[in-house]
């Protein structure tokens, strides 16, 4: 009886087993199996990251000649050359800009109208795209088609309407005037929308139906810890437009009742604009951006990865 080699479930020829480890890959041989190209990590040569040090150094310029002109008077910034070391002026020109205007109030006001906005569209896109990838319902394709076509329309079309709207609810210089038209974009609907119809299988929809579980019971606890990356990057760019935003604001609002950019436009007045004040108060006006990108960018940027891995 011819030898055999036992192996887990079957048992194969002692002579099919010499010649298996014989063979590239087979069993017995010194070769490191090959790691699959899924989980192979990719390097970039170092062009690579002489362009990327490069873009990230672009990026950070503007941001430190901010904090440079900040710190030094303005006819430090107008010598030639100028400086690019900070002054110690700081503290003075934070001075004069919470005398020119109102910041206090206006970190204030743009932080409860930025939050304010950031939950209404998150809330109201996740619905909406929930809706528009998953549920059946007639006119269903009218209705995005509608929703994407408004992206194509300028906002300034809209703005002598949007102030007579707000003129005839006497909302003029009130915070509601900037919160409600923007509480929800179509931008936000469409992005949600384009996510849940990859990430939420219908599979799940249809158990929930089946255990008896209602529409809000299905959105509650199937469809938001699936777009709860997506809802994180919806919200902090919502967060950031409604925070940088100007055009509106500036409209809408006076400097009696001013958003960060609104107080910022009333600062360096005068003939000779103080280039130093101007660049203090939005030194103030950009830290709370920066507090709340450093709180949650790690999660921001994970929620982007995770959104982007398939399969």
């Amino acid at each position: 009886m011819e030898n055999a080699t036992a192996v887990p479930n079957k048992v194969v020829p002692a002579a099919d087993a010499a010649s298996a480890a014989k063979r590239p890959g087979g069993h017995g041989t010194s070769r490191r199996p090959r790691r699959s190209r899924r989980g192979r990590q990719l390097h970039g040569g170092p062009l690579v990251y002489v362009i990327l040090g490069f873009a990230t150094l672009l990026s950070i310029l503007p941001f430190y000649w901010s904090i440079v002109a900040a710190t030094r008077s303005n006819a430090d910034i107008n010598h030639v050359p100028p400086p690019f070391t900070p002054g110690g002026n700081l503290l003075a020109n934070f001075d004069k800009a919470l005398d020119e205007a109102d910041i206090v109030q206006a970190l204030i006001n743009s932080t409860i109208v930025s939050v304010t906005v950031a939950a209404g569209t998150v809330v109201c896109s996740t619905l909406a795209g929930f809706a528009f990838a998953k549920l059946r319902f007639r006119g269903r394709g009218i209705l995005l088609g509608f929703t994407v076509a408004t992206m194509m329309i300028p906002p300034q079309l809209g703005l002598i309407p949007l102030f007579m709207i707000m003129a005839e609810l006497e909302w003029v210089n009130q915070l509601q005037a900037v919160i409600l038209p923007t509480l929800v974009t179509a931008f936000g609907v469409f992005f949600m929308r384009q996510y849940l119809m990859e990430a939420l299988p219908d599979e799940l929809i249809e158990a929930g139906r089946v255990d008896g579980a209602s529409y809000a019971r299905i959105f509650w606890s199937i469809v938001v810890p699936i777009a709860r990356p997506a809802m994180a990057v919806l919200g902090l760019l919502t967060f950031m437009t409604t925070w940088n935003d100007f055009f509106w604001p500036i409209i809408a609002l006076s400097s009696s009742n001013p958003t960060v950019q609104v107080a910022i436009n009333s600062l360096g007045g005068g003939y000779v604009h103080d280039q130093s004040i101007i660049l203090a108060g939005t030194l103030l006006g950009t830290l709370p951006v920066l507090i709340v990108f450093g709180l949650l960018g790690r999660q921001i940027v994970g929620g982007i990865m995770q959104g982007a891995v398939k399969g």
